[in-house]
């Protein structure tokens, strides 16, 4: 085998391998979630940002990639063994359990996942997805694959906080006059240098395209072509930086700009300026705030997170400017400056069954009752009101819950398109109106 090959048998915290010794011995099921939990910020010089709600994608990524199809092969098995002995210099790898899952499932994982669909925004402190063994004899499967589930935290994360920047870009429009059709340009992804590996430009980068079709990580929108069905997500324009203008030397910067116009007489071209000079004339829109010629566009891409964001789009307001005269970039701050701490993002066990008999599983830090767990099986339901709330103990009605079967015994039974999932994760209607309630955006 090559040894790069990815080896699911190796894609876990290695303390996870000694656990299918610990349970008690008649141990049948695990059953487990995933949530945002909440309480998250994103910290900034100025104010935080605090979420209420996150965008749910990501998973069908991590499922195709390495969890479809026969995933558990003799030579894996005999990798993983060799490794696990250098390891923990004992032998604690469960070989009998993977040998089984090779020949009583043909090397697919017994595992059962349901999920919300993708795009769809959930109120934090809310199950998103459920993991449970489908084979008595493979309960321990479940804190197996927490590693690489909880990953998802990542792509909900960068998703979640395109969306809220998203929902300020709207509220300023509205508020100072513009086109909804701005929207879909106003906040370029420039972060593909600014991240850790090319896997976190494309997951992130995808994750930013949910909500925007403006992007120069090409990593993202590769990954949105091959996984979630869409040959172009998202589009850029030719753009300047300081070499290819300082190049042509201080006195000849205006004939650099010439040049520029002149490679690309239509379209939108992006140039890097300090200073508009004042030969440009203005309008003013229906909201009484001032428009730039349609020709002219400014782009802010140095430094903007979700709190410079609104900064800047106050001072324009307050100048007497609509922010449809504006567009962003965002790079490290919008991939990388986010950790799983941000939206609380957690996997716990809530229920097992021993013999066939179910048992409530929770856990209750004394410490910290934040992080008090859900308990039994869960599903997702709709109120009367369209409010989403997590029903514990299984007493959920199944035929309304929202979660649904993706994954079951290596096969991928739910596969959403992108075009999807950018319905699911659009805006409201009360995103184009005043702010209803400013803590929901900042505070």
């Amino acid at each position: 085998m090559d040894g790069d090959e990815f080896n699911i048998l190796l894609a876990t915290d290695s303390y996870k391998v000694s656990h299918y010794r610990q349970f008690p011995p008649n141990v049948t099921k695990v059953y487990s979630y995933f949530e945002c939990r909440g309480r998250g910020h994103v910290s900034s010089q100025a104010e935080p940002h605090k979420f209420t709600e996150s965008v749910f994608f990501g998973l069908q990524y991590t499922l195709k990639k390495y969890l479809c199809g026969q995933v558990v092969t003799r030579e894996k098995i005999q990798q993983a063994k060799e490794i696990y002995q250098q390891h923990f210099q004992q032998d604690i790898f469960n070989e009998d359990g993977w040998n089984y899952i090779l020949e009583e499932h043909e090397g697919r994982l017994p595992v059962r996942i349901k999920a919300v669909p993708e795009g769809t925004v959930v109120p934090l402190g809310n199950v998103l997805f459920t993991v449970e063994s489908t084979d008595p004899k493979c309960f321990w499967i479940i804190g197996w694959l927490e590693t690489i589930l909880v990953q998802t935290w990542y792509p909900i994360t960068v998703a979640t906080s395109s969306r809220a920047q998203k929902q300020l870009l709207a509220r300023y429009l509205w508020r100072t006059g513009g086109s909804r059709a701005l929207l879909e340009r106003q906040l370029q992804d420039f972060g593909y240098r600014g991240v850790s590996s090319q896997e976190t430009a494309a997951i992130g980068g995808a994750a930013h395209l949910v909500n925007f079709r403006g992007s120069d990580t090409m990593a993202g929108v590769m990954l949105l072509r091959r996984y979630y069905g869409c040959p172009m997500a998202g589009h850029s324009i030719p753009a300047a930086e300081h070499s290819t203008v300082t190049a042509w030397g201080r006195e000849r910067e205006g004939a650099a700009f010439r040049h520029l116009l002149q490679q690309f007489p239509s379209g939108a071209v992006s140039v890097v300026l300090n200073i508009l000079g004042k030969a440009f004339g203005t309008m003013v829109n229906e909201k009484g705030y001032k428009m730039l010629p349609d020709c002219l566009r400014i782009i802010q891409g140095d430094g903007i997170d979700i709190s410079s964001l609104k900064r800047v789009l106050d001072a324009v307001e307050n100048a007497g400017w609509s922010a449809a005269n504006l567009y962003f970039g965002s790079g490290g701050s919008l991939l990388q400056k986010v950790n799983r701490d941000t939206l609380n993002c957690c996997f716990k066990c809530s229920y097992a069954e021993f013999d066939g008999q179910g048992v409530d599983v929770y856990k209750q830090p004394v410490t910290d009752p934040s992080k008090c767990s859900k308990r039994g099986q869960l599903s997702l339901q709709k109120t009367i009101d369209g409010q989403l709330v997590t029903v514990e103990g299984g007493k959920g009605d199944q035929d309304t819950d929202l979660l649904r079967i993706v994954f079951e015994d290596g096969q991928l039974l739910r596969d959403f398109s992108l075009e999807e999932i950018r319905v699911n994760a659009a805006l409201r209607e009360e995103d184009f109106s005043p702010d209803p309630n400013p803590d929901v955006i900042l505070q």
